[in-house]
C-alpha cells in the first residue's frame, strides 16, 4: 500500500495561482467600484448557486462517460468510476501544472494505461478523439452564439475581432491535431527528432534504439486506434451526444450563477464568454489555471458585452470558485485518496 500520492501537490503551481488571484484582486480594486460589486454579491440566491455546483459535478461525470465510451470502442476496458477518478486527476494537473491541457492529457494517458494494461498509444488515441469532440462542440457553440449576438446586439468591433481570433486559433489547433493523427510519416519524424534530442540531453544515459523501439510500438497503437475510431463514425454518435451534454452542463454553471445574482443577461453573451474562457483554458500558456488572466478576461468581456461591471465581477468570482477552486479541491482529494488506497486494476468495466 502506497502512502504517498503518485502525483504530489505542486507547491510552485499553488504559489502561481495565489499570485494570479492577487492580480485579479488588484484588478477589482482599481477598475471595479466596490459598492456595485458588494451589492451584486449580496443578491446571491444560495439555492441556485448550489445548483451550479451540482451542474459542475454532472458535467464532469458526462465528460468522463464520453471518454469511457471512446475507450470502449478501442477495446480498452475500464470502469466508469476509474475513468471518472482519472478525469479528476487530469483536471487537477491541468489546473496546477504549467502547459495546461497537455499536462492533464499526459496524466490521463499514464493512469489509464496503468489501469487497463493497454498500450499507451491506444489510450492516447481515445484522448485525442475526446479532445477533438470537445473542441468541435465548443467551437460550434462559439460560432452560433457569436453570430446570434452580432445580429441582435451589435457588439463592439473589438469583441468580434477577439472572438474571431479565438475561433481561428481553435480551428488551427484542430487541423494540426487531425493532420498529425492521420499522417504517420510526419508524426514518426517528429517523434524521432524528439527522441534524438532527449538522447543528446541525457548525455548517453538513454539509448536511442531502445527509445525508438518503444516509440514505434506506441505510435503504431496510436494510429491503429485513430483508424479504428474513424472507421466507426456511426458509433461515435453516443460519445458525441455525451460530450454535448457535458458541454451544456458546464455552460449551465455560468447561467445559474447569473440567475443566482438575479441578473438578466442574454444567453448568447454567457455562451460567448464561456466559449472563449474554455479556449483560453485549453491553450498551454504555462500559467496554472490561467489564474488572474482568465478572471480579468471574463470580467472585461462581460463588461464589453454590456453587463454591469459589478455583476460581471461578481459572476466571474462565483464561477471561478466552482470551475477552479472546487475542481482543485476535488482533484486534490482524489489524488490523495488514490495515494492512500493504491491503484488497483479493475476486474470489470461498466
Amino acid at each position: 500500500m502506497s502512502e504517498e500520492s503518485p502525483f504530489p501537490l505542486k507547491k510552485t503551481g499553488a504559489v502561481v495561482i495565489a499570485a494570479g488571484l492577487l492580480v485579479f484582486l488588484l484588478y477589482l480594486y482599481f477598475f471595479v467600484p466596490f459598492g456595485e460589486f458588494y451589492d451584486s454579491i449580496q443578491q446571491v440566491d444560495p439555492f441556485l448557486y448550489s445548483l451550479a455546483f451540482g451542474s459542475m459535478l454532472l458535467s464532469t461525470a458526462f465528460y468522463s462517460l464520453a471518454w469511457q465510451r471512446l475507450l470502449d470502442l478501442l477495446s480498452v476496458k475500464c470502469s466508469f468510476l476509474k475513468s471518472l477518478q482519472i478525469v479528476w486527476v487530469g483536471s487537477f494537473v491541468d489546473l496546477l501544472v504549467p502547459a495546461e491541457s497537455i499536462s492533464g492529457d499526459i496524466s490521463r494517458a499514464y493512469l489509464m494505461s496503468r489501469e487497463s494494461g493497454e498500450n499507451t498509444g491506444k489510450v492516447v488515441a481515445s484522448i485525442i478523439g475526446h479532445r477533438v469532440l470537445s473542441m468541435t462542440i465548443t467551437l460550434g457553440g462559439l460560432v452560433i452564439s457569436s453570430v446570434y449576438f452580432a445580429l441582435n446586439y451589435h457588439p463592439p468591433p473589438l469583441v468580434l475581432e477577439f472572438v474571431s481570433l479565438i475561433g481561428l486559433g481553435t480551428i488551427t489547433a484542430m487541423i494540426l491535431i487531425l493532420y498529425f493523427s492521420r499522417r504517420r510519416e510526419d508524426t514518426d519524424k517528429i517523434v524521432s527528432w524528439i527522441i534524438g534530442l532527449l538522447v543528446r540531453l541525457s548525455r548517453g544515459r538513454w539509448k536511442f534504439e531502445r527509445l525508438k523501439e518503444s516509440a514505434e510500438k506506441m505510435l503504431k497503437a496510436f494510429h491503429n486506434g485513430i483508424d479504428t475510431l474513424t472507421a466507426q463514425k456511426s458509433r461515435l454518435a453516443l460519445p458525441g451526444f455525451l460530450a454535448i451534454v457535458a458541454w451544456a452542463l458546464d455552460l449551465l454553471i455560468s447561467v445559474l450563477v447569473f440567475r443566482a445574482l438575479k441578473a438578466q443577461v442574454p444567453f448568447s453573451t454567457i455562451a460567448i464568454v464561456y466559449s472563449i474562457s474554455i479556449a483560453i483554458q485549453t491553450a498551454p500558456v504555462g500559467i496554472p489555471g490561467e489564474a488572474g488572466i482568465l478572471e480579468v478576461v471574463m470580467t472585461s468581456l462581460y463588461t464589453l458585452l454590456n453587463v454591469d461591471i459589478g455583476v460581471a465581477a461578481a459572476a466571474t468570482i462565483l464561477t471561478r470558485v466552482i470551475t477552479l477552486w472546487l475542481r482543485l479541491l476535488i482533484g486534490g482529494l482524489t489524488i490523495q485518496w488514490l495515494g492512500i488506497k493504491g491503484w488497483k486494476p479493475s476486474s470489470t468495466a461498466s
